[in-house]
């Protein structure tokens, strides 16, 4: 037994080594010219990683992966606000699946030295076809919020899309983004707070409107109804109880300025300075009775291009086209409306035979892979458009989890690309994907 020993100490010994940690060589056996150690000399050490968040990050070699750590790391009713849909959430099971339904048709013996990610959208170059959406109350994920996320999108290169209820101003957004930005404006009864929130963001140089026109009502989200989930959240048992399990995300929220509509400030509508419902908040502020005059009243106000993000059939997708709508996002706002509402990478087909060129597409919805993005391109998207995917990064590292996920789905669609035997995003189309019986 006591003859192990030495050779065990020889092993750490010989591992720290590896790391860096301290000088050390072998022990020597007895017989000139061995090691005692065999052929331990062939093993390599990983260094060790100080940053706890680089340490995270390793094991996030996916967006599910990530989901799974931000899942651990936040509180449950700020997860579930991320993570959930409406009712029994079959629209945002749909929306991730309906990509897995469809599968590659591979070509081989191309040249794919060069692989070619670049293409426009709304006329401009993007080094990837992806769109940040708009996502609500970002700051519960991070308490540097939308702020992160425009700057990790400035660094990619792809458009951020800021939305009216962030919890950072259009001004402080534009203020630290060299990137492209864009403005989710809500449609509210009152004209006056609509008309301020598109001057100002015409003034801060936001390139496009993307008007949201899938919220007559707010959908039943019933795993923040059973929470009772707030926001801001509001203190009770279960916050209490929550806070003690997750205390990295607690201190962050207590020491962190308090999280309000940040483009809402003093206006009529509240800013959520007093924890809300959503439901309320909707039923109240939004205008229900949004149509197609009032598009055309926002296309002669706003100077740049607009989408319409909440596209969600083939006729509405045709009226844009023909109203001059410059491009449609197919969405069903991330499963979290209408439940049983289609998924958008399904109707890619027939809207982009309906409209035939004549309005650009963005498919937004349940894109978790860079091979998502080229299905939905050789389906005739123009772009994707992705939410949870860097709201799981942000919760889960921060800043630093959203240009993960930004690297992973940029790398995924170069390296499906020239997999498929596609060298550039221009020559995606039909022949690169089999959408299974009783489809063309």
């Amino acid at each position: 037994m006591t003859g192990r020993y030495p050779c065990l100490i020889a092993v750490l010994l010989h591992a720290v080594s590896r790391w860096h940690l301290l000088p050390f060589t072998p022990m020597q056996s007895r017989e000139p010219g061995r090691s005692r150690l065999g052929s331990l000399g062939l093993l390599r050490f990983r260094r060790f990683e100080l940053s706890p968040t680089k340490r995270r990050l390793r094991k996030g070699v996916s967006v599910a992966d990530l989901r799974g750590i931000a899942r651990r790391r936040l509180p449950r009713g700020v997860f579930d606000y991320i993570d959930g849909g409406a009712e029994d959430e079959i629209t945002m099971r749909f929306n991730t699946q309906a990509y897995r339904n469809v599968t590659f048709k591979p070509r081989v013996l191309r040249d794919m030295s060069e692989v070619d990610t670049t293409s426009t959208l709304l006329g401009k170059p993007i080094p990837f076809p992806l769109v940040l959406a708009p996502t609500g109350f970002t700051r519960i994920a991070d308490p540097a919020g939308e702020l992160a996320v425009a700057r990790a999108a400035g660094r990619a290169g792809i458009p951020y899309s800021l939305s009216t209820l962030g919890t950072r101003s259009i001004e402080e957004v534009a203020a630290v983004s060299s990137g492209r930005l864009w403005y989710q404006l809500y449609v509210f009864k009152d004209r006056g707070i609509v008309n301020e929130m598109i001057d100002r963001a015409a003034a801060a140089g936001y390139e496009a409107l993307c008007v949201t026109v899938d919220t007559a009502m707010l959908g039943k989200r019933e795993r923040d109804v059973r929470r009772g989930f707030t926001l801001p959240p509001k203190l009770g048992l279960s916050t209490i109880f929550d806070g003690i399990v997750h205390p990295v995300w607690t201190w962050k929220f207590v020491t962190s300025e308090p999280i309000v509509f940040a483009n809402l400030a003093g206006q009529a509508v509240g800013d959520g300075t007093e924890a809300i419902s959503l439901a309320e908040y909707f039923s109240t502020g939004l205008d229900s009775g949004l149509d197609w005059d009032d598009i055309s009243w926002i296309r002669d106000r706003w100077p740049g291009p607009i989408v319409i993000k909440g596209i969600q059939s083939v006729a509405d997708a045709v009226i844009a086209a023909d109203r001059g709508v410059d491009a449609i996002a197919l969405s069903n706002h991330g499963g979290r409306q209408l439940d049983s509402a289609p998924a958008p990478f399904d109707l890619l087909p027939a809207v982009a035979d309906a409209v035939a060129g004549r309005i650009e597409i963005i498919c937004d919805g349940g894109v978790r892979r860079g091979s998502d993005i080229v299905k939905a391109l050789a389906l005739g998207a123009t772009a994707c458009m992705a939410g949870r995917a860097y709201l799981y990064g942000l919760g889960a590292a921060g800043e630093a989890g959203v240009d993960h996920v930004l690297d992973m789905l940029g790398s995924d669609l170069r390296r499906t690309m020239a997999l498929i035997g596609c060298a550039s995003v221009k020559e995606l189309d039909r022949e690169y994907v089999d959408l299974g019986p009783g489809h063309s």
